[in-house]
């Protein structure tokens, strides 16, 4: 039997990464996310993301807010403009401790049915 301590914690951990999932599961997020990646660690700002896609800033601006709000981005303010920069390191602790979890379990299931 699986211990429902586990089961319950990784409730709590899908709980946790729900807005993980919600920004990443969006192609134009993930698109954003790429263009981020290839700008590099000084980030690029909307007007730049923009011009990459066939997206209005308002739009971009939108994207930004719900990655930021998963903690996948940080604006970094740079004189009169805001550039954004990828900070997956950080997100991505809560889903490497969702799996782990998830592992835990998957394992504690074929122990018990061999």
């Amino acid at each position: 039997m699986i211990d429902p301590q586990k089961i319950e914690l990784a409730q709590n951990e899908f709980k946790g990464c729900s807005k993980i999932f919600l920004a990443l599961g969006d192609t134009t997020r993930q698109k954003i996310c790429l263009d981020l990646a290839a700008a590099g660690p000084d980030g690029i700002n909307v007007a730049d993301l923009s011009g990459k896609t066939i997206l209005s800033r308002p739009a971009i601006s939108h994207h930004l807010k719900v990655l930021k709000d998963a903690g996948i981005v940080e604006p970094i303010k740079k004189g009169t403009q805001i550039f954004y920069k990828l900070r997956l390191k950080e997100s991505f602790v809560s889903l490497k401790g969702l799996m782990e979890t998830v592992e835990e379990i998957l394992s504690e299931e074929s122990e018990n049915n061999p």
